[in-house]
Order: C-alpha cells, then sequence, then structure tokens
C-alpha cells in the first residue's frame, strides 16, 4: 500500500480508499486502508462517507480521518465500486493479442493486433471483493481463466474528450480480474457471456488517485503462488487516454466509471497445453501501488453467493430510518417489524404500556412520567408507531387501527404481561387501545384514555384526515404543523405557555411526513364502533375543556356506557388536545389517582 512521508515519519495514507460494511450499524463506509487496518474517512463535516462516488465527487481536500483505525480482520470488505456494468478493452497487450488469436478461442476479427479497441462490458452483478471466492459455474464452463488488469476509473463526465485531454477525466485506479469462460466467449461471438458470469469481476482491494501513482504500473498475476503475468502500462496498445477518447465518442462517461483495460500475455488458454483454473486455486493480481487481488475459485459444491446478494437486496427502501442509523440500531422486532421500544422505570413493578397518538412519540409521556413519579413506582414500556418517532416502516405495509393494536399485543408479549396491566393511550392511540382491550380480554386491568377521539369517526373527520395525509405528502410537515398544533392547543396555552406550544410543534415537525401520513389515513379508515360498554378494564378518561378533538361531552358519553367495571371522567381546565404538554401536573394527579 502506499504512505506518505510527514517530518522524514512514514505514515500512511488515506487515499488508499477501500468500502467495508461497519458491522455496527450494517452501512457501508469508505475508509482508507493501510497494512491490516482501516482508517474510517468522513466528510469534512464529520458526515460518515459511504461510497466512492462520494469520495470522487468531494474530492480528497473535503475528506478527513473518523476515528480511531479498526483492524480489516473485523470487517467484511467490498468492492471499492459498485452498482454499474464494468467498460473493458480485449485484446489490449501486443504479445496477449497473439497468445489470443492463436488459442482458437478468438471470436473477433482473426488478426493478431486490433486496428481498433475491442470494447465489451462485464455485468455489474460480476463484481466481488477481495477476499471473496470466485464461483465456479460448474455446468456452464469447463474454461475457467483469469485476466490480471488495471481498472480506470472516470472522474467526471465526459463526452467527445480529446485524447490530449483525456487524463484530466481520470480519477484513479484499481485492480481488476477479468474472469472468463472461455468457451463462452469464443461460441457466442462476443465476449459479454463469457465475460459476466456471477462472481467473475473481483475488484480492489482500494481505489487510488491516479495523482498518487507512478505514471507506470507494473500488472502482475500469480496463480498458486506461480507467475503468470508480468508486464507494464507502457505496453498498451491504446493507451488509457486514446481509451477514454474512443469510448466518449458517442456515449458520456460518468464519474464513477470503470474501465478494464486489458490484460498482458500469460493467461491460460496462452499456455501449451492450456491451464484452467479449477477449485482451490488461488489467484493474486498485483499493481503498483494498489496492493493484491487475492481471490480463490470456490468447491464444486458452493452455492453462487450473488443470487444470495441479489435476493436480501429490496427496491422497497423503508421511511424513517435515519434517526436509527437506517432502521435497524437499538430497535426491537415486534410483529416482524424493527420498532423502538423503550423499558424504564422499577423492575418488577406494576407494569405500564403507554400509547401515543397521532403525531407523537415515546417522548410525548415524558413530562407525564417524571411529574407522576412513575419511574420510581412502576415498571413502564412506551413504543413508537411504526412510522413514528424511531420505528420504521416499509411502502407496501399499510398502517391501520387493527395492525397498530397487533403491535400493542407484541409488546405486552415482549414485556411479558399477561393480565393485570396498566394501558395508558392519547388520541388516536385511544383508538389502538380500545381496539386491542376489546381483542385480548383479561390482559388490561386499568385504562386510561387521555383525549379519546369519537368512535366511529365521522366522515368529515375521516375526510380531513385523507386530506392531511395528502397535504403532508406534499408539503411535507411544514405544511400541517401550524394547523395541527393552533387546533390542537389551547388559547391559555398559545397565550401563556410557549413551552407546550414549542414541544407540540417540535414533536410534529420531528415526525416522518410518509409514517405521518400513514397514521393519518389509518385515523380517517377508523369507520368501525369500537363499543366501550364491553371493555373489562377500569377506565379513567381525561379530555380538556378546550379539546375539540375528545370533547366533554364524547367523554361523558362514553363513561356513561353500561359496563362491569367502573368509569371516570376528569376534565382538565384551560387544556386542549395536548393534554401532557399542556398540563403536566393536572395529568399527573388524575392519573395518581386512578393508579
Amino acid at each position: 500500500m502506499s504512505s506518505v512521508r510527514v517530518n522524514g515519519n512514514k505514515s500512511p495514507s488515506r487515499t488508499n480508499y477501500c468500502s467495508y460494511r461497519d458491522t455496527n450499524t450494517g452501512h457501508e463506509r469508505i475508509g482508507s486502508l493501510d497494512g491490516d487496518n482501516i482508517q474510517p474517512l468522513s466528510f469534512a463535516s464529520g458526515t460518515p462517507l459511504s461510497n466512492l462516488y462520494e469520495v470522487i465527487e468531494a474530492g480528497e481536500k473535503g475528506i478527513i480521518a473518523a476515528g480511531k483505525p479498526i483492524p480489516r480482520a473485523d470487517v467484511a470488505l467490498n468492492a471499492p465500486i459498485n452498482g454499474r456494468d464494468i467498460l473493458c478493452v480485449g485484446k489490449n497487450y501486443a504479445e496477449h493479442a497473439k497468445e489470443f488469436n492463436s488459442s482458437g478461442f478468438d471470436s473477433s476479427d482473426k488478426v493478431d493486433q486490433p486496428t481498433h479497441p475491442v470494447i465489451f462490458t462485464k455485468r455489474f452483478t460480476s463484481i466481488i471483493a477481495d477476499g471473496e471466492e470466485i464461483f465456479s459455474h460448474p455446468g456452464f464452463t469447463d474454461t475457467l481463466d483469469y485476466e490480471g488488469e488495471l481498472g480506470v476509473i472516470i472522474g467526471k463526465p465526459g463526452f467527445r474528450v480529446k485524447e490530449a485531454e483525456a487524463m484530466d477525466y481520470v480519477w484513479g485506479y484499481t485492480i481488476i480480474n477479468d474472469m472468463t469462460a472461455r468457451e463462452r466467449q469464443r461460441d457466442h461471438k462476443q465476449f459479454y457471456i463469457g465475460k459476466s458470469p456471477d462472481t467473475f469481476c473481483p475488484m480492489g482491494p482500494i481505489a487510488v488517485p491516479a495523482s498518487k501513482l507512478d505514471k507506470v504500473l507494473r500488472v502482475q498475476t500469480h496463480v498458486n503462488g506461480e507467475e503468470r503475468q508480468n508486464s507494464t502500462t507502457e505496453d498498451l496498445i491504446f493507451s488509457i487516454p486514446f481509451l477514454v477518447m474512443t469510448l466518449s465518442e458517442g456515449q458520456t462517461l460518468m464519474p464513477g466509471d470503470v474501465l478494464a483495460t486489458g490484460t498482458p500475455a500469460g493467461v491460460g488458454i496462452g499456455r501449451k497445453p492450456p491451464v484452467y483454473l479449477k477449485s482451490g486455486d488461488e489467484v493474486v493480481v498485483s499493481i503498483t501501488g494498489l496492493g493484491k487481488l487475492s481471490n480463490r475459485i470456490a468447491s464444486a459444491a458452493a452455492q453462487n453467493p450473488t443470487l444470495r446478494r441479489i435476493q436480501d437486496s429490496s427496491a422497497l427502501q423503508p421511511s424513517n430510518t435515519a434517526k436509527s442509523l437506517g432502521g435497524t440500531t437499538g430497535l426491537v422486532e415486534i410483529n416482524g417489524k424493527p420498532t423502538n421500544v423503550i423499558k424504564s422505570g422499577k423492575e418488577g413493578g406494576s407494569p405500564v404500556v403507554f400509547v401515543h397518538g397521532l403525531g407523537g412519540s415515546v417522548d410525548f409521556w415524558t413530562p407525564l412520567i417524571k411529574t407522576a413519579g412513575l419511574e420510581s413506582t412502576h415498571s413502564l414500556y412506551l413504543f413508537d408507531f411504526e412510522g413514528h418517532g424511531l420505528s420504521p416502516t416499509k411502502p407496501q405495509s399499510k398502517i391501520s387501527i387493527s395492525s397498530l393494536a397487533d403491535d400493542i399485543r407484541g409488546v405486552f408479549d415482549y414485556a411479558k404481561i399477561e393480565s393485570g396491566g396498566t394501558l395508558i393511550a392519547h388520541s388516536m392511540g385511544c383508538l389502538v387501545a380500545m381496539s386491542f382491550v376489546l381483542r385480548n380480554p383479561g390482559r388490561v386491568q386499568k385504562l386510561i384514555l387521555v383525549g379519546p377521539p369519537p368512535s366511529p369517526l365521522p366522515q368529515a373527520g375521516s375526510d380531513g384526515s385523507h386530506a392531511r395525509a395528502a397535504l403532508v405528502r406534499q408539503k411535507g410537515m411544514a405544511g400541517v404543523v401550524d394547523a395541527v398544533a393552533s387546533a390542537g392547543t389551547s388559547a391559555a396555552t398559545q397565550k401563556s405557555n410557549p413551552l407546550a406550544y414549542a414541544a407540540v410543534r417540535m414533536s410534529l415537525l420531528g415526525q416522518d411526513p410518509e409514517g405521518y401520513a400513514k397514521a393519518c389515513t389509518a385515523l380517517a379508515e377508523a369507520t368501525s364502533t369500537l363499543e366501550m360498554g364491553s371493555i373489562d378494564a377500569d377506565v379513567l378518561i381525561i379530555t380538556g375543556s378546550e379539546d375539540k378533538v375528545s370533547p366533554v361531552a364524547l367523554c361523558e358519553k362514553y363513561s356513561e356506557q353500561k359496563a362491569a367495571k367502573k368509569r371516570k371522567v376528569e376534565v382538565l381546565s384551560n387544556v386542549g388536545h395536548w393534554h401532557v404538554f399542556e398540563d403536566p401536573r393536572g395529568v399527573a394527579d388524575a392519573i395518581s389517582s386512578f393508579l
């Protein structure tokens, strides 16, 4: 690996760019590989680098070291760049062109040295990293062959680039092993099928800016320790500038495009007789300043790793994942979904599960928990709705009152609450809590509903929630925050309690727009009647004197429904619909008395 000298001392380079998977978060990261260690890298702002495309665009001056070096053995290296087909050149070293032409496998023009570059592509699914095994494709080919090559990485868009200016468009270099199924290359009369099998493009281990390397680079390949290829880029028939010019004559080259420049003489088909790779063989390609690319041929019984990799990927990207670093960090699986679940309070205490409302999160309950001192008396469980707070949501996942009630059941199962639990819910969460209690008799002893909406939701309310979902998808949370905050809080709060009003706005603005829109739709579709009289738990209903969503008359109607258990209504003066923010002491006193 390359290194630099600072004040006479050898210092690791920060431009031996490698891609690796962060074992803590599962995210793709960029570092600089020096020997057995990787120095993680970030933008100058501190934001971690995710891929080499970002490195190319940001430039070396916009990149800094981020934290301490990590052992290479602790991470899995990726190919330095991925996601696009590789542009390739055939027969670009004179001696290799001769050996290939005389091998009987050359289906291109039958001349020792081509008059124009022979261009083909390798499918991006063929790319693997240093150290990964090459799948031998039994039944597809019996003629596995290697080709050690210099890979050129384009640094900026180029169309009809002049040869004299072509190196200005080159960002840097990497190593490529252009693995080939020779009989497929021959029989199909072009190179794509024989060059593109899965795992047939080992690349790496690093990519290095051209400015950090010599002008002339030596390419060597060893098979099981035996030298097979040894040449330099001076021996190219068509130089790198000429290739860049040729490829850009009719197409625009893009930053991050990779061009494999051709292989020197010494491939397997050039030997007399031909010698093909077999299971267990190790191919090592080394290039000046770029280290060594090492890969073994997998056993015939091995499975194709590319298929597994593709099956594990998805174009359906979840929403609301950034805050939890990809929707995984610190989350608990509830009903097969990553969910933000918080456990706190007194170990072994009587369990309480909290359910926030539309636009809320687990933090909505913090003022109540602190004011009432519940952490010292009860075992507390809080969770974020799917798509709210820190809980992600997949695009194909539909949220409903029923699905959220299932998630409450999952939290009860996670907390091992079989009976005697207390459930505290707010706003739309009250409908979810009621649905859960009705479907799971005996599991809740006390139910506290803070601002329950009407059930079923009136048509006007349903239409309004549908409209809000459409608006937030069009304008984001900023499109609804003013209306929701002003309509949902009392005049007294807006005049004299700026912290509560700000808390409402911050709770709303902290939501993911898509997750919030899905929950709006779930509320809009809450058109089935939930019978309060059938709930087998003691019920406390808390509302505000200015709560437009849960007016006092509605709460009294709920409490008057015949039931075997007791019902109670508490009305907080000068409070709107965000009760815990507007009057935490009033809510705490009512709940503490009930508990």
